[in-house]
């Protein structure tokens, strides 16, 4: 047990005994990991950047009319918009890689004790993220989608351009996949004593109001699209605040 303690120690001493260009040439040799690997799967996932295109357009497609169709406003729409969204899946992809490289990279400068809790934090990051950007694509689009198409009139065919569908499409999957972060971010802000469950309960209600007024700014114009990231905002916060909760006695147990 000495002897791991005293590693730790020689190891986070030669951390501090580095200097700055050192650590920066350091993370540039994870970044070029990442960027390797996000490269990789962007290559393989290339020559289905079509099938991959119609399983997001599904969603709107199943909406439309009979008449209606998605069209491209530009010559180069029809390449740009698959290689867009295959770049982008390439990234989800590469998402636990990414998070494990800069795992490595600040691991040497964490006690024994925060890389326990990092690890689950790491873990649920990655897995709230993916929940985030499924919630999104088999629930809210195709909500958002029916009702932006059912209050149309009548006398107007709704025909999507293809860059703009996915710019939408792209903009709400970042969206909620950031916003199912809330309970990490809640539970590292108690860990680092910013905040306590307290004090958390004591602001909910500004809290709420708050979940609200930034879902306003970040969806769609619609009541329903908000309503939609409102609700989970605010339920996601409560889970963080009950898991701050369960760590704080723990804590507390523990001293």
């Amino acid at each position: 047990m000495s002897q791991l303690s005293s590693s730790v120690k020689t190891e986070a001493e030669h951390l501090d005994q580095m200097p700055v260009m050192q650590h920066l040439i350091v993370l540039r040799q994870y970044l070029f990991k990442i960027v390797g690997v996000t490269i990789f799967l962007f290559f393989c996932l290339l020559p289905f950047r079509n099938y991959t295109y119609q399983l997001l357009s599904e969603p709107l497609r199943l909406q439309l009319p009979s008449t209606s169709t998605m069209i491209a406003t530009d010559v180069t729409a029809t390449f740009m918009a698959p290689f867009k969204l295959n770049l982008f899946v390439a990234f989800m992809l590469a998402m636990p890689f990414i998070i494990y490289q800069l795992w490595s990279f600040v691991r040497p400068a964490l006690y024994e004790k925060e890389r326990h809790l990092a690890i689950p934090l790491l873990v649920g990051s990655i897995a709230l993220f993916y929940l985030g950007i499924a919630f999104a694509y088999f629930i809210t689009l195709p909500a958002i989608l029916h009702f932006f198409i059912s209050v149309s009139p009548e006398s107007v065919a709704p025909m999507t351009d293809i860059n703009s569908y996915l710019s939408f499409c792209l903009k709400l999957f970042l969206v909620f996949g950031l916003t199912f972060e809330i309970p990490i971010v809640t539970l590292i802000l108690i860990l680092i004593g910013v905040v306590s469950t307290q004090s958390l309960v004591e602001k909910r209600r500004f809290i709420i109001v708050g979940c609200f007024f930034l879902a306003m700014f970040v969806t769609p114009p619609d009541a329903l699209s908000m309503i939609m990231l409102a609700i989970p905002m605010w339920l996601l916060f409560e889970m963080g605040l009950f898991l701050g909760k369960i760590l704080e006695k723990r804590q507390a147990l523990s001293q």
